[in-house]
């Protein structure tokens, strides 16, 4: 698996927060007409946003604005005005459009175990069970099934952005040696910053005009912000950054994962400061620094030594497809064929086919939960079941386990997921600005543009 060392599950994600963002629901709107037994008509819904061959309706955009405000009341972030809102929604909505469709495409689909699986990790990672979980979205006044498919969305679209860009960062041993010898990046190693953030974009084809309108916005942002304007409340209202309306939280980010424009500003800001406004390629920004961590020390871990056979379920080949081959050779491993060679003919990960899908020696964290928990349950030269993860369906052997410093390469395996975090960040912000200047999106009503 050439992203073995990277691997992101959705669950994992989502398990952060248990109320995740929301997102547009692909439930067909149902246009309501006059009732047979009055005269006078209902309101007939109404599209009011063209994305591509798809449309989102003042429904779905009122629906959303609802759910959104309840998601904000639970996380203590103050509401912003009804039309802010909905123009900040509107947007999103029309990017999760893009890239759901772009999903659909590519034959990217969620079943209803991997929706099971996230709710029991969100209910887990808030100290609830499932039932528990549900009742307290029942008391917040959150439809469960709405919520559900909020989630399906949600893991979709992490799938699609794992295949589409964290799957296709390259981290160089020589951009690894490069970190770990400036003297810099090894005092930052161990800091972590907790921030929140709040983006002003700008096109990559920007008039001069339209970069100083952006800047002359983000200032006016900023002016409030030190009159004592609440952050959160701004960023929902104004960012444009993936993380807008969970109040631009950034959450924890080691000083390897943020651009170097971020770092010089952060390391002379107090914990609770607001950055100046700080410009780069995608636009203009201002940090707010939470808080600071530092953590360095010797380590001492389980590693196992793993490998796997992946199969990836698309168009050409369904879920229960790629299950019944993976048992098949499994089959065929138990009853005495050899593992690597059938890795290297079937196995779909480019990365370690050629290796027998060997992943080598992984320490405790490294790869997804769902594969990890599997490889943690078996005892070494013993199969699993498939194994599905964001990345496909896996089937796995233990080949041993061993007790190991890894202090050295814990610093490697950082550096790697460090600069490959940060990559992966700014290629995101490029993918996502070329699908949206790639589609067509027609706003129908102008009071919403």
């Amino acid at each position: 698996m050439s992203t073995n060392r990277n691997m992101n599950l959705a669950a994992k994600s989502i398990a952060a927060g248990w109320i995740v963002p929301v997102l547009a629901l692909l439930v067909p709107t149902t246009l309501t007409v006059a009732a047979p037994e009055r005269s006078s008509p209902r309101e007939i819904d109404h599209i009011i946003v063209i994305v591509n061959q798809d449309v989102i309706t003042d429904s779905e955009l009122s629906h959303r604005l609802d759910d959104t405000k309840k998601q904000l009341a639970l996380e203590k972030i103050k509401t912003p005005p009804d039309p802010v809102l909905r123009k900040q929604l509107l947007e999103r909505m029309v990017l999760e459009r893009l890239q759901l469709q772009l999903a659909a495409q590519l034959g990217i689909r969620v079943s209803d175990t991997d929706v099971d699986q996230a709710i029991e990790s969100i209910a887990r990672s808030n100290n609830l069970s499932v039932e528990a979980f549900r009742d307290t979205l029942k008391k917040s006044g959150i439809d469960a099934a709405s919520h559900r498919e909020q989630i399906r969305a949600q893991i979709m679209l992490q799938q699609l952005q794992d295949r589409e860009i964290a799957n296709r960062i390259n981290v160089t041993q020589t951009e690894i040696n490069n970190f770990l010898e400036n003297p810099q990046s090894q005092a930052d190693m161990g800091v972590s910053y907790e921030l929140a953030h709040i983006l002003i974009g700008i096109p990559e084809t920007a008039s001069p005009e339209a970069i100083q309108a952006a800047k002359k916005r983000a200032e006016d942002i900023h002016r409030q912000l030190k009159a004592g304007g609440n952050f959160e409340q701004m960023a929902v209202s104004y960012s444009q950054g993936a993380d807008a309306l969970r109040g631009g939280n950034l959450g924890w980010r080691q000083a390897g994962e943020l651009p170097e424009l971020f770092i010089g500003a952060l390391k002379n800001m107090a914990r609770g400061e607001i950055s100046d406004v700080l410009r780069g390629p995608n636009g203009f920004h201002i940090l707010k620094l939470n808080d600071q961590r530092g953590d360095t020390h010797t380590e001492s871990v389980t590693q196992t030594h793993v490998r796997h056979i992946l199969l990836r379920p698309s168009e050409i080949q369904s879920l229960d497809e790629a299950r019944n081959k993976l048992l098949a050779l499994r089959e065929r491993i138990e009853n005495g064929d050899d593992f690597a060679a059938l890795a290297r003919a079937h196995s779909e990960d480019t990365g370690t086919a050629a290796n027998g899908g060997d992943l080598g020696w992984v320490n405790p964290g490294q790869l997804v939960p769902p594969f990890e928990k599997a490889m943690n349950a078996l005892s070494p030269n013993k199969l699993s079941q498939p194994v599905r993860t964001s990345f496909g369906l896996h089937i796995i052997e233990v080949l041993d386990r061993r007790r190991q410093d890894v202090t050295q390469q814990r610093q490697v395996s950082n550096a790697r997921q460090q600069i490959h975090k940060r990559k992966a960040d700014e290629r995101f912000e490029q993918w996502v600005r070329q699908l949206r200047d790639e589609a067509y999106v027609e706003y129908v009503q102008e009071d919403v543009n």
